[in-house]
């Protein structure tokens, strides 16, 4: 077997200096599927670590802030508003962040942070009620995170 060499470029962030701050926003949705058992004892109060929607709402509020701590190559912005929607369905808690900043850059990873922060936050708190018989999660999934839209100012 014949091996390749690639060039690959050493990592950075990219110069972002000439640009000038313009209003940006970004939503992002993701959702993670529970059993039904687990969504009723969310809604009659009686999860033992507390209310997952309001544990995820603060945690993912903390990840928008502080994306560029945990993605290498995100610069560091400003946050001037994150909101944060859960929705819950018989089988399932939909996340949605959506983030605004006056800043050089998007801020669509600050919004997938935010959501991916804010369904693991659920799994954590709800994990006891979501095992098996043998430790393990045959129903508990996140899956569908995405971008939903981007904004720039100027392209509304």
């Amino acid at each position: 077997m014949k091996s390749s060499k690639f060039s690959v470029a050493p990592p950075q962030m990219i110069d972002i200096s000439e640009k000038s701050p313009v209003r940006r926003e970004a939503v992002a949705e993701g959702k993670i599927t529970l059993k039904r058992t687990t969504i009723e004892l969310i809604n009659k109060g009686l999860i033992e670590k507390g209310d997952p929607i309001q544990v995820a709402t603060i945690s993912a509020i903390q990840a928008a802030k502080s994306t560029s701590d945990s993605l290498m190559m995100c610069h560091p912005i400003p946050i001037d508003s994150c909101s944060i929607e859960l929705l819950k369905s018989k089988d399932s808690i939909t996340a949605r962040a959506t983030v605004v900043a006056l800043s050089k850059t998007g801020v669509e990873m600050e919004a997938l942070n935010a959501v991916t922060n804010a369904l693991l936050n659920v799994w954590d708190v709800v994990k006891r009620y979501e095992k098996d018989s043998n430790g393990q999660y045959p129903h508990t999934r996140i899956t569908e995170i995405h971008v939903v839209r981007k904004k720039k100012a100027g392209s509304y």
